[in-house]
């Protein structure tokens, strides 16, 4: 299957309140913004994920393109940047880059269920864990659902 973008809206109300808020959502690197507000990141060359129609996942992928959401003056600041998609023993993972001290990559989102439409776009379930809730947005407690991710 020959991924090229990965297409994720976080999450539509957060999209919104930062909006209203009179805040700012600034794309950089590369990444875009679809027709309904989400978000298209590039996926970077070299990546072996592979979703097979039943939904069973093996490799991982990057992508790349930020997104930087503020408001409040400053009070509400969160960077989405570097989004990989990893496939391990727990199954399908979204990840960015770590934010603590010796933290690699951490786990932004657990994704699932799969949905595989015939012409090869993946559509995934996303629901926020505990490191993706002190990177996106404290007030989603882990497992909130955020909005879907496309792969194709």
């Amino acid at each position: 299957m020959g991924i090229s973008r990965l297409t994720w809206g976080v999450k539509a109300s957060f999209r919104s309140y930062v909006e209203a808020a009179e805040g700012s959502i600034t794309l950089t690197d590369g990444a875009t913004r679809a027709e309904d507000g989400s978000f298209v990141f590039r996926a970077v060359p070299g990546g072996d994920l592979d979703i097979a129609p039943d939904g069973s996942a093996t490799g991982a992928m990057r992508f790349e393109g930020t997104v930087t959401f503020a408001a409040h003056s400053g009070m509400l600041s969160s960077t989405i940047t570097e989004l990989g998609v990893e496939a391990g023993n727990e199954g399908l993972i979204l990840t960015g880059p770590g934010s603590r001290p010796n933290q690699d990559r951490c786990t932004l989102a657990k994704l699932g269920p799969v949905e595989v439409s015939p012409d090869g776009v993946v559509v995934l379930g996303s629901k926020i864990t505990l490191d993706g809730m002190f990177q996106i947005a404290d007030n989603y407690p882990p497992g909130t659902a955020l909005d879907p991710v496309q792969l194709d």
